[in-house]
């Protein structure tokens, strides 16, 4: 605890005493049905928070139950459970104004913010917009609101809403500001990662803020569960859209500002169109919601002024990197896991994943395991040995030449008179697979699968071998970003990590003589373009033959993509970085005719 105090206290500046209120941002990892764990974070973040002097501390959507809870929902139990802690919580208030999400239930169950003043629950607040797109399902569970109130603290007006309420351009929003005349949007908010997302969400934040003339607290979750990997990135916009402070992306924190509400009163007199736009909420006969949670000031004279945090936005590799690191952390510690094992083949992809295991888990929590075959290169060998060194991990090696024999031997009578094809390529694939999966067994390891979206996309890998495993690193990772980040590791780590003799070789599986990926796909410069146009962009063959695409080319690829979609369906789960991930966001038949 102490030297996160040291860390905040070092950027308060002791001159410069201002009419501020103090709000903090409790932006934390929590998991999901770990109710306790969640609780003592909390808590353990409140009381940061009163040694700091913030007056109203925000946690993220459904912080007390972790998100997404899915069928968790369907349980009376964890709504109980998730009500008693949140007494507990409120427990802990005395002397600071809480926000922060949980499950509440009445007539049915709601996604909630509740507003806790000195250990009264003041009032509560049910999200107004359920997603139900890409990877949400909240109207599988949740019953919609509908009131949008504004909350009184002394002479500060502030609104609640939750994440999806403030993507929209009217209400919310607009009746809170406009009708509450409140000075501060508050919105608490467990937004998933998808790469570039930061710069795209803040522009909507901007956009809402200056709209309606209000400062807006933004309080993302970070954290990775299963698939999602939550940026954090939370942020304090002001009511002219410029950013007052900033959280880092992908890591804990608590956010403090100090803001001036007196600031949203001056720049709306210069402001005619909220005027306006409050006029014709009054002629629709709309009123506003207004609960006074005390009358007393905040204490905000007596105290020296935080500085402004603003932190910045990493660059895309880096941003995807640092969201692969977090993700995989998360899933191997939240799931009771302690090492991790790879097969190391010499090339780019698990290379790449290794070392973001390194990073994830640390060296000593990483094995590599080679499995040479007849027609693996004496180079893809050296490679795996030299990243191995590199990384500082152990490297077991299991050549896989008596089993493939003994594979082919057996098969002698039943294959006889057939010329050896992909089964036999794949029977190697799945000799690997096994040899994971039995260190898996015996050691209690997790096999980290080493596919990329490129591949899994068309179908360029087997099932029950290389897709075997318990998580998919860089599944949602196009190829040709794969080598991005690869060199963005190398310079971020200031040495050769990976090997360049990896980033230059031609990609190959190496499972017969002389096997390069570009004998079954097209260049992955031309391939990753068209799956992410039909993949993502849901362009048709016509569209995307019409961007300059080879027409025999796009319709082999896109047929590709749609007959594996049992392949994906029995994938491992993966950390999800592009705007249309395989699984939950992408779900398409796997009996399926239609081709267009």
């Amino acid at each position: 605890m102490q030297p996160l105090l040291d860390t905040i206290f070092a950027s308060i500046i002791l001159t410069g005493i201002m009419d501020n209120i103090r709000v903090g941002l409790g932006q934390i990892d929590v998991t999901v049905g770990d109710l306790d764990g969640n609780l003592r974070k909390i808590l353990k973040y409140i009381e940061l928070a009163k040694k700091l002097g913030v007056n109203i501390l925000c946690f993220p959507e459904l912080a007390i139950t972790g998100y997404p809870p899915e069928d968790l929902l369907l349980k009376p139990s964890f709504i109980e459970d998730n009500l008693e802690a949140l007494a507990k919580v409120s427990n802990a208030t005395e002397g600071v104004t809480l926000i922060v999400g949980f499950v509440d239930r009445k007539e049915d169950i709601y996604n909630a913010a509740a507003i806790i003043h000195n250990k009264k629950l003041v009032d509560v607040y049910h999200k107004r917009y359920l997603p139900n797109y890409g990877v949400f399902d909240e109207n599988r569970y949740f019953q919609s609101g509908y009131r949008a109130p504004v909350y009184k603290l002394g002479g500060v007006i502030f609104g609640v809403n939750v994440c999806e309420d403030i993507w929209y351009p009217g209400d919310p929003t607009r009746e809170q500001a406009l009708l509450g005349d409140a000075q501060i949007i508050i919105n608490i908010s467990s937004s998933p990662y998808y790469v570039s997302k930061v710069k795209s969400r803040e522009r909507m934040l901007s956009v809402r803020a200056s709209d309606y003339s209000v400062i807006v607290v933004f309080c993302n979750l970070i954290g990775g569960q299963d698939e999602l990997v939550f940026d954090g990135h939370s942020v304090v916009i002001g009511e002219g859209g410029d950013i007052i402070a900033r959280a880092p992306g992908f890591k804990e924190e608590l956010l403090v500002a100090d803001i001036s509400p007196s600031r949203v009163f001056r720049s709306s007199l210069h402001d005619p169109r909220k005027r306006k736009e409050k006029q014709a909420l009054w002629r629709e006969s709309k009123q506003a919601e207004v609960i006074e949670i005390t009358e007393e000031e905040p204490l905000r004279n007596s105290r020296p002024r935080i500085a402004p945090k603003v932190e910045e936005i990493l660059r895309p590799e880096e941003e995807v990197f640092r969201a692969l690191v977090l993700g995989t952390r998360d899933y191997v510690t939240k799931n009771g896991f302690k090492k991790v094992v790879i097969g190391l083949s010499g090339g780019i992809d698990s290379s790449l994943v290794a070392g973001i295991a390194v990073e994830a888990l640390g060296k000593e929590n990483v094995i590599g395991v080679s499995m040479p075959s007849r027609y693996t290169s004496s180079g893809s060998i050296t490679d795996a040995e030299k990243l191995s060194g590199n990384l500082g991990i152990e490297l077991i090696t299991v050549p896989i030449e008596k089993s493939f024999s003994a594979y082919l031997d057996l098969f002698t009578q039943a294959f006889s008179g057939k010329k050896q094809d992909v089964t036999e390529e794949n029977l190697q694939a799945r000799i690997r697979g096994n040899i994971l999966m039995a260190l898996s067994n015996k050691f209690g390891w997790l096999v980290l699968t080493t596919g990329n979206k490129s591949e899994t996309s068309v179908g360029y890998c087997t099932l029950y071998g290389d897709m075997a495993g318990g998580f998919a690193v860089i599944k949602d990772v196009p190829k040709t970003f794969v080598y991005r980040i690869a060199e963005f590791y190398n310079n971020w780590k200031g040495k050769e990590i990976i090997p360049k003799t990896v980033l230059e070789k031609p990609p190959s599986a190496e499972l017969r003589p002389n096997q390069k990926d570009t004998d079954s796909l097209p260049p992955y410069e031309i391939l990753d373009p068209i799956l992410k146009a039909y993949v993502e962009d849901d362009l048709s063959i016509e569209e995307i033959i019409a961007l300059g695409f080879d027409e025999n080319v796009v319709k082999r690829v896109i047929k590709l993509v749609d007959s594996n979609e049992y392949k994906r369906r029995q994938a491992a789960p993966g950390i999800k970085i592009t705007v249309r991930a395989f699984g939950k966001d992408r779900r398409f038949p796997i009996t399926n005719l239609y081709r267009g």
